[in-house]
């Protein structure tokens, strides 16, 4: 993932967890109101929420929130293009699984 521009809320905090040939797991913790500013992913991956609660995301096409649900996994492909937010008051965990 490159981030492209500096974040302007608090920063989402990112703790690598495995890194090989094929993967790297990233746990992203999301205190209230922070981001991660925003990137281009460059591999497809998988995000497995560990916390339910809500996600708004920034786009080129606009912005929309999404719930986020503890347990029940998606999928994105590489070229995805955002900035991630909680706009909570509670925070919100995820780990992301990218495909190399």
């Amino acid at each position: 993932m490159t981030t492209t521009t500096a974040a302007t809320r608090p920063g989402a905090i990112a703790t690598e967890q495995i890194r090989n040939a094929r993967t790297v797991v990233t746990e992203w913790r999301f205190a209230p109101g922070a981001e991660t500013g925003w990137h281009t992913h460059g591999h497809d991956y998988v995000v497995v929420p560990t916390t339910g609660g809500e996600l708004l995301l920034q786009t080129p096409e606009g912005e929309r929130r999404v719930p986020l649900v503890l347990g029940q996994s998606y999928t994105r492909q590489v070229g995805t293009r955002h900035n991630v937010i909680n706009p909570t008051d509670q925070e919100v965990v995820f780990v992301e699984v990218e495909f190399l």
